[in-house]
Formats: C-alpha cells, sequence, structure tokens
C-alpha cells in the first residue's frame, strides 16, 4: 500500500518512464500490474534495481537489511535508494551494515507519516500523501543532491518533506505513533478476552471505533517496528503506564479535582494541537 500509493502518484504527476516492482509474491505483483500500479515485476532484487535510478524500499523493518545487502553491489552509479521504513536509527545501521560499514552518499533514510489501516497494493490510492509528512533523516554521509532528489519526489506525490535527526524521529514517532498502534491492539486483545465475549463488540460506540481501527494494521509490520524501535517505545510505554497509574489511583481515591484536571489538560492539549 505505501509502495503502490507512492507509485501511483508518481505515474499521474509523469514523474516517471517505468515502475518495476518486486516481492516475494508473484501474483501480489502481477495484481499490481493488472491495476496499473507497476509496469513490470520481479521476484529478483538484483534484477530488479538494473537501471533503476531511484529505488524504494517500502517493506517491513526487518526486511530492510537483507534486501540492502543483497543488492549492494548491483545498484547503478547514480541510483538513489531510500526507504519507508518507522524506525530510523534501525534502517541507517542496517545500511551501513550492508554497505560496508559506512551509509553510501545516495542512500536517504526517509519515512511517510501516512497510511491506512488495510494493506496490500489494492489498497492504494493516488492522493494517499497529499498534504501529509515525509520525514528525511539523512546521515553525516549522505549526499545533498541525494536529498534534493527524494525530496523532490515525495513532494511531487503531495507529501510535506521535513528533515530530523534519527534518533529524534524515532523518539518522537515511538510516542506519537508506535505507542497508539500498540495501545489499539493491546485494547482490542483485551476486550477479546471479556467474559461478555463478542457483546462487547456488539454494543461499541464510533469512539471505539475510532481509536481501534488501527488495530487493522498489518501485524508483520508492527511487530518489525517494535523489535526495531524497541528501546523509544519502551520509554514511551513507561511513561504511560504511569499515567496509567495515577489516573487509576484518581479514581479508586474518587478524586474529583485530579480527573477534572487529567481530563481538562488533556482536551486543551488536543484542541490547542490537533
Amino acid at each position: 500500500m505505501i509502495g503502490g500509493s507512492l507509485a501511483m502518484a508518481l505515474r499521474k504527476a509523469g514523474y516517471v518512464k517505468k515502475v518495476v516492482g518486486c516481492s516475494r509474491s508473484e501474483e501480489h505483483l502481477q495484481r499490481a500490474v493488472d491495476l496499473g500500479v507497476i509496469d513490470s515485476f520481479t521476484l529478483d532484487p538484483i534484477e530488479a534495481v538494473k537501471g533503476a535510478d531511484m529505488i524504494i524500499l517500502a517493506v517491513p523493518m526487518r526486511v530492510i537489511k537483507p534486501m540492502l545487502k543483497s543488492i549492494a553491489d548491483h545498484i547503478e552509479p547514480n541510483a538513489i535508494i531510500t526507504d519507508a521504513g518507522s524506525a530510523k536509527g534501525s534502517v541507517i545501521a542496517a545500511a551501513t551494515a550492508a554497505f560496508g560499514g559506512v551509509v553510501p552518499p545516495n542512500f536517504v533514510a526517509g519515512h511517510p507519516i501516512a497510511g491506512r489501516e488495510k494493506s496490500s497494493v489494492e489498497a492504494a490510492i493516488d492522493d494517499l500523501y497529499i498534504d501529509h509528512k515525509v520525514v528525511l533523516t539523512p546521515s553525516s554521509e549522505t549526499s545533498s543532491e541525494a536529498v534534493i532528489r527524494v525530496k523532490d519526489m515525495w513532494q511531487t506525490a503531495g507529501a510535506i518533506v521535513e528533515t530530523l535527526d534519527a534518533k529524534h524521529h524515532d523518539d518522537v514517532l515511538a510516542a506519537t505513533s508506535h505507542l497508539p498502534h500498540i495501545l489499539a491492539y493491546s485494547l482490542v486483545n483485551t476486550l477479546s478476552k471479556s467474559e461478555y465475549g463478542d457483546a462487547v463488540f456488539d454494543y461499541a460506540a464510533g469512539g471505539f471505533k475510532s481509536f481501534s481501527r488501527i488495530a487493522s494494521s498489518d501485524p508483520v509490520m508492527w511487530r518489525d517496528i517494535c523489535l526495531e524501535n524497541k528501546e523509544a517505545i519502551l520509554s514511551a510505554l513507561n511513561d504511560f503506564q504511569q499515567d496509567l497509574t495515577d489516573l487509576s489511583a484518581s479514581i479508586e481515591d474518587k478524586n474529583s479535582e485530579e480527573l477534572m484536571q487529567i481530563f481538562a489538560n488533556a482536551k486543551e492539549t488536543r484542541d490547542r494541537n490537533i
């Protein structure tokens, strides 16, 4: 969905001459051809990057390192490599390992902060990135020309492109993206074990549906994100658990003033910032 949406946006803008898809599933790739998302495909990553001037890794986080290793010696001299992974520290480490201990100047780590709870190429849409942020986290070895080319590509897809330090990105996204997804998965799992069974979902109102929507996201992707951004996610989880403990104590003590302060502060913060 992430790679397909980018391909569709770039094709619509006339930005690309040819899009070659590569994955493990010939069936999925053929579906992408049928939908007009890609022009051709191969199951071989080495074959896929031949002649490419822009290589985009839109794969689960734990696939990035072996994928980079497989194509490292087969990339065209002027080709740019970028990715769409949600944790940038691990991606930069993967690139460092794949390219002999140093990030190549043509590698630009990136993260489109856009998505849907659906996955697969059937969920791709050509306007997914319009007015959504894409964060680039180039290393000190990344060339300014490579950053410009990747920035231009995402802007062509309609995105707002910003640059951050990789660790800062991972800390912020752990709190604002990774933690909410984990909480949504956890809440649905908790309710699934309720003594009332499926009845709890029969009476789910709009608030639950809105909050739990992201629990329909790809489990493989979110497993990998948890493992690849472990420290930042654990820090965010620990902060949340402490606040949850405080909230529980306020309810237990029937502390009306404290509850009002917690809820009012949350409302004011959200209304001001979102």
